[in-house]
């Protein structure tokens, strides 16, 4: 018998007993941070899941099963145009608008396609940090010296952050680059701009259902809210049509989908996740039970589920715990964040920038939440760095990395941006604090 491994089964148990044997159940923190785990859960479940993270999946099986690996080397690959590659990943939130954890399918897509660890990284960054809308947000609400900073500054976090990941690890790269030139080209199945609109499809309709509310009840914003589910529709009928014409869908497959969509949304109105769910149950069941190229999207596409959705719930489930939703509080008291981030001290600089990397900020909610901590006492360096960390990374956001890029790589990116938002928010602070 292996006694040393014995042993380390009896140390887990003896560690799990006492765990539960002095687990403080009955006291109100205790109590409360568990009740906010749960509520943080449902609440992401209900405004996330189906949203955000069913068409990001999509995408994400779409990618890899329709998007040419020798397209994705070429754009994004560790041979690729730097400037052309850093510039694509660079912008690419300003198109999306998604949160820390929608962004994570779409990443591990390209990264497993081929593209280069610095373009990923870049594109991983820049997919939540720069959101047109919660840019306009934040200089409305906060100032327009932190909205410009926060624009300014997560545009060159990406590209520095990317660039730094790809020179830290360019033996890596260079391994990367080699293997890639002795890859064969492949066929092209149909034209890219057929994949441009078929790819331009889905976007739509994940930017436009999960378009955010704003403040004001007029202007722009305001009116593309309002028609946001008419926008995501057009969008749904154009995929339709495309996957009729070009990639060989049955029609009636199709028009037995939109009819329970079209019935739920009258019946139901005031309800559009009902009439988004068929759809969604819908384009599951007949990709998954056809042949050729659209079951391998289905299967793709559940692959990424897999992999993704159970780190992620169990990421969210801990973040509530620790620190609970907006407005309420888990196991770490509001207090001691207020007090550790006055002032533009290194260590207020910090702890708002590490905070902000384990939070979970939803697209838009980090703007309430600053208000409030400004109001509180927070310094306007403290405020970019937490901007600059926060909508980028999250606990769950970490978990999933980790298993995508490995515990070294994810360990590096993640203190890249802890480190970067404290540099910058002492910057800042020291200008116009």
């Amino acid at each position: 018998m292996d006694w040393k491994s014995e042993w380390k089964k009896l140390l887990l148990i003896a560690g799990v007993f006492l765990a539960f044997f002095y687990l403080p159940v009955g006291t109100e923190r205790f109590d409360n941070a568990v009740m906010e785990a749960l509520y943080l859960s449902k609440w992401y479940a209900q405004e996330h899941v189906l949203l955000c993270l069913i068409p990001a999946f999509f995408i994400a099986g779409a990618i890899a099963v329709f998007v040419s690996q020798g397209s994705v080397m070429k754009y994004l690959g560790a041979r690729a145009n730097k400037i052309l590659a850093y510039g694509v990943a660079s912008v690419s939130g300003t198109i999306l608008a998604v949160c820390s954890c929608t962004v994570l399918p779409l990443f591990a897509g390209i990264y497993r396609m081929g593209a280069g660890l610095g373009p990923a990284t870049a594109f991983l960054y820049s997919g939540p940090a720069i959101n047109v809308l919660a840019i306009v947000m934040t200089a409305k609400v906060l100032g327009m010296e932190l909205g410009v900073a926060r624009a300014v500054g997560a545009i060159l976090f990406s590209v520095i952050i990317g660039v730094l990941m790809h020179l830290i690890f360019i033996k890596e790269e260079q391994q990367k680059a080699a293997a890639q030139m002795a890859l064969p080209e492949e066929e092209i199945k149909r034209p890219l701009w057929q994949n441009a609109l078929y790819f331009a499809s889905m976007v739509g309709v994940l930017v436009f259902a999960n378009w955010g509310k704003p403040d004001e009840t007029t202007g722009i914003w305001a009116a593309i809210y309002s028609s946001k589910w008419v926008f995501t529709s057009f969008f749904a009928v154009a995929l339709g049509v495309m996957l009729v014409r070009w990639f060989e869908i049955a029609w009636w497959k199709v028009a037995l989908t939109a009819l329970p969509v079209a019935a739920f949304t009258v019946v139901f109105p005031e309800q559009p996740l009902i009439a988004f769910a068929a759809g969604m149950i819908g384009l599951s069941v007949f990709t998954s039970t056809d042949k050729g190229e659209t079951s391998e999207w289905f299967a793709s596409s559940w692959g990424f589920a897999k992999q993704i959705m159970p780190l992620l719930l169990f990421g969210v489930l801990i973040a509530g715990a620790l620190l609970g939703r907006v407005g309420h509080e888990g196991l770490i008291p509001s207090e001691w964040v207020s007090k550790a981030l006055g002032g533009n001290s290194l260590s207020a600089n910090f702890f708002a920038s590490f905070a902000g990397a384990f939070m979970y900020f939803a697209t838009l909610t980090e703007v309430p939440i600053l208000q409030g901590l400004i109001g509180n006492g927070m310094g306007k360096g403290p405020a970019l760095a937490l901007l600059l960390a926060g909508p980028a990374l999250s606990l769950p956001n970490m978990l999933v990395i980790r298993s995508v890029l490995g515990t070294k790589k994810t360990v590096v990116y993640v203190s890249l941006v802890i480190v970067m938002a404290t540099i910058s928010g002492i910057i800042f602070g020291t200008l116009f604090g």
